[in-house]
C-alpha cells in the first residue's frame, strides 16, 4: 500500500512505460466492441456521421435553434456537436470507468501486470472515437464556409479533458472494486452533469449566482474553449490554464486513491 501523493511525471512516464500494452488494449477493446457488424469498424466513421446529420436536421431545420449573439453563417447543431466532442471523451471514460477493473479479474491476480493501465483503457477507446467526431467536424466547417485555423488547437485544447476523465477513471475504477452498484450509478450522474455543463446552451445565459461553478469546472471551461477556436474568436487561456491545473490535480488524487486500493482488488475480486 502506498501512502503520499505520486508524482505527476512518474504517473506519466509509467503509461509511456507500458504504452505498447495500453495501446494493444485500446485496440482490442475498439474492434470488440464493433466485432459481428455488419460494417464492423467502419461504424466509428458512420456513428459521428449519422448523428451530426441527425443534429443537423433536429435543431437545423426543426426547432432551427440559435444561441445568444450567435454568427448566422454558422449553424447551431456545429457548435452543439463541437461541445459534445469534448463532453463524450469524459462521459465515455467516466461511465466505462467503474467495470474497467472488476471487469478484468484474470489480469488484476496476476502479480506483474501492471494494473493501472486498466482504467486507461476506455479513455483511449473514446480518444479513438473523438478524433473521428474531430475530423467530421472540421469537414462540416470546411463545407459551410467557415473553418478558422483556431480550429486545429483540438488536439491541445483538450488536454485538461484527458487528465479530468484519467483522474475519475482510476477512483471510479477502484470503487467499482468494492461496490458493483457504480456501473449504475455513474452513468445516472454523467447524464446530470452533461445538462450541468455548457453543451446545449452557452454559458453565457448562466445566471450570475451559478457562473463560479461553470468557471471552475474544466469541462465548462474547455468545451467554451473548443467553441470559441471553431467561430475564430479569441481563447481565454488564463482559464485554460486554470482547468489543466485542476485536471493534473485531480489525476494525481485518482492515481493516489487507485494506487492506494490496488492492494485489495484481488480480495475483492
Amino acid at each position: 500500500m502506498q501512502s503520499g501523493l505520486p508524482n505527476p511525471t512518474a504517473i506519466i512516464r509509467s503509461l509511456v512505460k507500458h504504452r505498447y500494452l495500453l495501446g494493444q488494449l485500446v485496440k482490442r477493446d475498439v474492434l470488440l466492441r464493433y466485432r459481428g457488424a455488419m460494417f464492423g469498424v467502419l461504424w466509428i466513421f458512420l456513428s459521428p456521421l449519422i448523428m451530426l446529420m441527425i443534429y443537423a436536421f433536429i435543431f437545423g431545420q426543426i426547432f432551427q435553434a440559435r444561441w445568444p449573439q450567435q454568427d448566422a453563417r454558422i449553424p447551431f447543431w456545429l457548435l452543439l456537436y463541437s461541445g459534445l466532442i469534448v463532453f463524450n471523451v469524459f462521459a465515455e471514460t467516466v461511465s466505462r470507468a467503474p467495470a474497467s477493473v472488476r471487469g478484468q479479474s484474470n489480469f488484476v491476480k496476476k502479480i506483474i501486470f501492471p494494473v493501472g493501465i486498466l482504467p486507461v483503457v476506455p479513455l483511449g477507446a473514446a480518444l479513438v472515437h473523438a478524433i473521428f467526431n474531430y475530423l467530421i467536424l472540421l469537414v462540416a466547417l470546411v463545407w459551410f464556409g467557415q473553418f478558422h485555423l483556431g480550429a486545429l488547437l483540438f488536439p491541445i485544447l483538450i488536454v485538461p479533458v484527458i487528465f479530468l476523465a484519467l483522474g475519475f477513471a482510476w477512483f471510479l475504477s477502484a470503487w467499482g472494486v468494492f461496490i458493483k452498484d457504480m456501473t449504475q450509478i455513474v452513468p445516472v450522474f454523467v447524464q446530470m452533469l452533461m445538462f450541468l455543463s455548457p453543451v446545449f446552451y452557452p454559458a453565457s445565459v448562466v445566471p450570475a449566482a451559478l457562473q463560479p461553478l461553470y468557471r471552475y469546472n474544466p469541462l465548462s471551461t474547455i468545451i467554451e474553449s473548443l467553441r470559441a477556436s471553431v467561430v475564430g474568436h479569441p481563447i481565454d487561456w488564463s482559464a485554460w490554464f486554470l482547468a489543466f491545473t485542476v485536471s493534473i490535480f485531480a489525476a494525481v488524487l485518482g492515481y493516489a486513491f487507485f494506487q492506494h486500493s490496488r492492494d485489495e482488488f484481488a480480495d475483492a475480486l
